[in-house]
């Protein structure tokens, strides 16, 4: 009788974690479009845009976020088809520096400069981080130009001089 009772016991305390729970809370619509084409982008990882932010003396860089001028730069779209796809915005991809996802860090070379970084804006001259996309442009039929700008900024208080380049992938979307 004991053993019988013990197996018993045992059987349900085994019956009893075999049992899982499954509830309905919820589900996923997933929508889109799918288009004719969208635009083409100029600028590719084998041809990239090279933008100039020019030689800039470190004693502009007062302290950590003191930044440089703004230049000015564009990502040139081509073949757009302005009904199919009439926005687009953009996110940039680069290793950030000091863990400052607003800062891209510099190409690691021999004679790097030290304490800068590169800044992003989107068109309207506000901070655009990386991964993160920038505000939507409106698009026409045939070509756009997407103007975004970029500065060095300073990321410590003491700023080194050196070859001053950074590297950054974008990824046009549109929404």
């Amino acid at each position: 009788m004991k053993k019988s009772s013990f197996v018993r016991a045992a059987l349900l305390s085994t019956a009893a974690l075999c049992f899982h729970a499954y509830a309905a809370d919820g589900a996923v619509h997933f929508t889109g479009t799918i288009v004719d084409s969208t635009c083409t982008v100029t600028n590719t990882v084998g041809s990239p845009l090279e933008v100039n932010l020019g030689k800039v003396s470190k004693t502009i860089f007062t302290g950590a976020g003191a930044t440089s001028n703004k230049v000015k730069f564009s990502i040139a779209l081509t073949d757009c088809n302005g009904v199919a796809v009439p926005k687009a915005n953009v996110t940039f991809e680069a290793t950030p520096a000091s863990g400052d996802n607003t800062v891209i860090a510099l190409d690691d070379e021999s004679g790097v400069a030290t304490g800068v970084g590169v800044k992003l804006y989107d068109k309207s001259g506000a901070d655009l981080p990386l991964n993160t996309a920038s505000t939507d442009y409106d698009l026409v039929a045939g070509d756009n130009n997407l103007d975004f700008f970029a500065s060095y900024v300073a990321t410590s208080t003491t700023v080194t001089s050196g070859a001053a380049s950074a590297t950054a992938n974008f990824n046009i979307f549109y929404p």
